[in-house]
């Protein structure tokens, strides 16, 4: 959309999505993707990505006269929002979620003096707060929804008075995926996950595939990366894709499964996602002549 409104060349800052097609495809319509904003010529326009971004790269922007379009997902927005709130009222704020990831820098540059990064149950021992008795919790959207129960669970025990967020912050996306792969790993020879690796959603749904009884599971970029011998001796496949995954990969993978003689497919739906996300507001006002 922002290529269709401005033009080629438009700048973005890290990757918009984490997955190695879609990133491409943009690349040849004329997307360039770059690290910092310093990278991109001053005046031009630039996309933050759907992680987010720490206030300081929006001020950065600014300076540089950039003309910045905010793709962050509102479901991220919202987490950097708690974060600000919570700091406001004086919390100390345990963001779960992992190191250098990209979604964590944002939010931890909302409240960098109020906020501690727990990577895991086995750091909970190891955060230092100023009060016990003000502390919340917060959490990185692409998480595994049990590793997440079982950090703020340890977490708990060393502060009964733990505050929780107002409410979910895992991807609804992320959810129900994992909730869907639940129900079929442990009838699944092997389990085929369609995303990137650099997709902690994706590498996620690996996990619980092996974790909820799945023989086997892998991580896919395509229906290319299937090795054959992944499915000899085997009954039943199951096939499900990381939150940010073209359709169109889903199907490369059904289809060159089907050529291996796995044609019957039952589709599982664990819940009906209906959720419609509007346009940056950047893009609405160009499309009303706003901008």
């Amino acid at each position: 959309m922002a290529l269709e409104r401005f033009g080629a060349p438009v700048y973005v800052r890290k990757q918009i999505v984490h997955n190695t097609h879609v990133v491409r495809n943009l690349e040849k319509r004329g997307a360039v993707f770059v690290e910092e904003t310093e990278e991109v010529p001053e005046g031009a326009v630039v996309v933050f990505s759907a992680h987010g971004v720490a206030p300081q790269v929006r001020d950065d922007a600014k300076s540089r006269g950039l003309r910045t379009i905010d793709a962050t997902c509102p479901l991220v927005t919202k987490v950097h929002s708690e974060a600000r709130r919570f700091a406001a009222q004086g919390y100390d704020i345990l963001l779960i979620g992992h190191d250098g990831h990209e979604e964590v820098i944002g939010t931890a540059g909302e409240a960098p003096a109020s906020i501690h990064l727990v990577d895991g149950p086995a750091e909970s021992d190891s955060v230092q707060v100023r009060d016990p008795a003000r502390v919340a919790w917060l959490s990185q959207t692409t998480l595994s929804v049990d590793e997440t129960k079982e950090t703020v669970a340890a977490l708990r025990e060393r502060f009964p008075q733990l505050q929780d967020p107002p409410s979910d912050d895992i991807c609804y996306a992320t959810q129900n995926r994992q909730v869907a792969v639940k129900q079929i790993a442990a009838d699944c020879d092997v389990v085929i996950v369609v995303g990137s690796t650099n997709s902690s959603n994706s590498v996620r749904l690996v996990e619980v595939a092996l974790d909820a009884g799945a023989r086997s599971a892998y991580l896919v970029d395509d229906a290319s990366a299937i090795d054959p011998g992944w499915l000899e001796t085997v009954a039943t496949v199951g096939v499900t894709s990381g939150a940010s995954v073209p359709e169109d990969l889903v199907d490369g993978v059904l289809e060159r499964l089907a050529e291996s003689g796995f044609t019957d497919v039952e589709e599982i739906e664990a819940v009906k996602e209906r959720m419609v996300f509007a346009l940056p507001r950047e893009l609405r006002q160009a499309a009303t002549g706003n901008g």
